[in-house]
């Protein structure tokens, strides 16, 4: 079942499995996803703005063009997720798993700090050491 453009926003999902679901251009907009299973979701052009992900489980999901302001992905794994033309300002990658390459594809258009957790992007994602 497609989920796509579904609207998801400032609801708690952390009970839900989205494994493989199609949540293209959905509005997750401040949702708690903690935990939730994100496997080989579609979820470009999806708006993550503000949204918990700690701890989700985000391999293999395909974010390009994903809005990820503000959102917390700390301890998520993400080691083959798609991350191209995201937008990342104040998101924390805290202890986030995934690929070397990923990491520095990010670190090129990393800014901000989360208004949550205090903390600066780049530097959740080691972009400066």
């Amino acid at each position: 079942r497609s989920l796509a453009e579904a609207d998801f926003s400032n609801q708690n999902l952390t009970d839900s499995s989205f494994t493989k679901a199609n949540l293209q251009k959905a509005n997750l907009q401040k949702a708690d996803l903690r935990g939730v299973s994100l496997f080989g979701a579609n979820m470009e052009r999806a708006n993550l703005a503000g949204a918990d992900l700690r701890a989700a489980t985000l391999d293999l999901a395909r974010l390009a063009g994903a809005n990820l302001d503000n959102a917390i992905l700390e301890g998520a794994f993400a080691y083959n997720t798609n991350f191209n033309k995201a937008s990342i300002v104040g998101a924390d990658f805290t202890d986030v798993l995934m690929r070397e390459t990923t990491r520095k594809q990010l670190c090129e258009v990393a800014s901000g700090e989360n208004p949550v957790t205090g903390r600066v992007t780049r530097d959740t994602l080691f972009c400066d050491y």
